[in-house]
């Protein structure tokens, strides 16, 4: 795998139908976030794509969890959908506001684009223009007039990415070759060969920087996904 740090989890951790799976059955709603931080590194955060949280909530999250372990927040979805990715300084300005508490502890943000927002270059680079230069910037195209060089290269140069996705069996190509990678495996289910395949993939980038992350299901079979991914590819 070489030098890459590699952040590793799931969509989400506070499901109390993963009591019994992931979770002891008894534990304490309040402490699963500790608890998944003790088994995983990283955790992809969806719910502020509706509302963003309250600093104080933003501070026990980062308290709860260790040294190394890194957040993926969702942005908003006044930035993405309704306002799409124009006019957006204040909602910006607050995700920025809430998200920077976490520190180091911040890894990315997750611009999800809806599907019929069709390719906008100098729109997106309007966008990236606004972006603090430390930032990383993650973006999920789901439509495909975005997919093309002009596209990359504007990602490239303001050091933001483009996201991977596994949905169904037409995805999964690593397209932008850039600095850091942003892996999201949307199956709700992998098995050990699958696994291997996602593990050798990555393992062949020449990425600084990686973060996957696995489908929220409610049989609670993401974090043990995840943990094997990491076996995987620490033996790859």
């Amino acid at each position: 795998m070489g030098t890459m740090a590699l952040s590793v989890g799931t969509s989400g951790f506070s499901y109390k139908e993963w009591k019994g799976t992931f979770y002891p059955e008894k534990l304490p709603n309040r402490d699963m976030l500790a608890f998944y931080g003790k088994h995983l590194s990283a955790v992809e955060i969806n719910h502020t794509f509706y509302r963003l949280p309250k600093r104080e909530v933003v501070e026990n999250w980062a308290a709860q969890v260790p040294d190394g372990f890194r957040f993926s927040i969702k942005a908003p979805r006044s930035i993405t959908h309704f306002r799409r990715l124009k006019d957006v300084h204040e909602v910006l300005d607050a995700l920025l506001e809430t998200t920077l508490v976490l520190g180091d502890r911040l890894g990315a943000i997750l611009f999800q684009l809806p599907p019929n927002f069709r390719k906008d270059i100098a729109r997106l680079v309007a966008f990236l223009d606004t972006l603090p230069k430390d930032l990383r910037a993650a973006f999920e195209f789901r439509n495909d007039t975005w997919f093309d060089d002009e596209v990359y290269e504007a990602l490239r140069t303001h050091g933001a990415t483009l996201v991977t996705v596994d949905r169904n069996e037409k995805d999964g190509e690593i397209l932008s070759g850039g600095p850091w990678g942003y892996v999201r495996l949307r199956k709700d289910s992998y098995s050990d060969k699958k696994i291997a395949v996602w593990a050798k993939k990555l393992g062949g980038e020449k990425w600084d920087d990686a973060f996957v992350f696995f489908k929220h299901e409610d049989a609670g079979q993401g974090p043990k996904m995840a943990k094997k991914f990491l076996r995987a590819i620490c033996s790859s």
